[in-house]
């Protein structure tokens, strides 16, 4: 057990350092984004509210939020939970076109060449929302970079034992019926 806590941490502490290395190179996101996570979830609860019982007990038979489990049990088809990131508009969206052609040209352009660039097309904002934007991810992809605690959940989650399931209904005592 301290073996795996250990192991663990030094993982914790690699995925931090590195973090930046993969941000733009890296899209684990891609490889299922939690799809099926929301689908089995979606389904357990639907089943559960099928076989008559309420949402309180669902939650608490699932170890879910109550709220979590008010939402699925709203969605007719679990392809509605998913939703992208919804972004501000910011100072640097009108030069998005023009960064992603220059980022597909020479990626590894220096930030202060790029708020050159686009000053000279008429951008007011500073370097550091530039910074910011590009750190999102919002230059190459429309949805932010990979982050570190993702990337340490997604390495260190067992794919055998996923959250969901983990706790068996039949494995709670039930509570006793009320008089």
């Amino acid at each position: 057990m301290a073996l795996w806590h250990d192991f663990t941490q030094a993982v914790g502490k690699e995925v931090a350092v590195h973090s930046g290395c993969w941000a733009g190179a890296s899209r684990v996101r891609e490889l299922d984004g939690g799809t099926t996570t929301t689908l089995a979830r979606w389904q357990q609860i639907h089943d559960l509210l099928d076989a008559g019982v309420g949402l309180l007990e669902c939650a608490r038979r699932l170890d879910l939020a109550l709220n979590t489990v008010k939402r699925c049990a709203r969605i007719d088809k679990p392809a509605q939970m998913r939703r992208a990131p919804q972004y501000r508009p910011m100072l640097v969206d009108p030069y998005r076109e023009y960064l992603r052609k220059r980022w597909a040209e020479d990626p590894a352009v220096p930030v202060l060449q790029l708020v050159c660039e686009i000053r000279e097309r008429g951008y007011t904002g500073s370097q550091n929302l530039l910074y910011r934007y590009i750190a999102q991810g919002r230059v190459e992809n429309d949805r932010p970079a990979l982050s570190p605690r993702r990337l340490f959940s997604l390495l260190l989650t067992r794919p055998d034992t996923p959250k969901l399931t983990s706790k068996n209904c039949s494995t709670r005592p039930s509570a006793p019926a009320r008089r």
